[in-house]
């Protein structure tokens, strides 16, 4: 499913609604974070980027933003929503339900300026972190493409935040 709509039904939506549930479970939220980035940014080098492990249930991208505090370039593997034709894209920092904001969140809040490796090619990009209906419309595509999202929302208490990619 990388081209990012629902999964039919059929064995393949069977499979999709399986992995689904289980990404949903808090047992997932602790090992995820741990495991998926490695595996991801490996099999992207390996590739040179033309794959990621994720990428074979949802459009996926590797960011690279400053560090917020650093300033260092951080590599980060993000699931994403490509809008108009590849011109934008959303991401969502959903930390997979836990607690707090996970960190590239910070790095674009206080360094917009960054760049995503998207099917192979490096594009500079503008963060913006929506807000008001904006991020309403966009929470609801998110959601729409990946249901897990909501329950992800549903487990803390903070709002998670979603940005809007721009190519420069």
């Amino acid at each position: 499913m990388t081209g990012g709509g629902k999964a039919g039904g059929g064995k393949a939506g069977v499979g999709l609604r399986a992995v689904q549930k289980v990404s949903s479970t808090r047992g997932f939220a602790k090992v995820a974070p741990h495991l998926l980035p490695v595996l991801d940014r490996g099999v992207h080098r390996l590739t040179r980027g033309r794959l990621m492990l994720s990428g074979l249930l949802l459009p996926s991208l590797v960011l690279t933003a400053k560090g917020a505090r650093s300033g260092r370039e951080r590599r980060t593997p993000l699931a994403c929503l490509p809008e108009d034709g590849g011109r934008s894209w959303l991401l969502v920092g959903t930390n997979y339900g836990r607690p707090g904001h996970p960190d590239w969140t910070a790095n674009l809040r206080a360094h917009p300026d960054a760049v995503i490796n998207w099917r192979g090619t490096d594009i500079p990009v503008t963060a913006l972190l929506l807000a008001g209906e904006e991020r309403a419309a966009a929470w609801r595509a998110l959601v729409g493409l990946w249901p897990p999202y909501a329950v992800y929302q549903g487990r803390v208490e903070r709002e998670i935040r979603v940005f809007r990619l721009v190519r420069k």
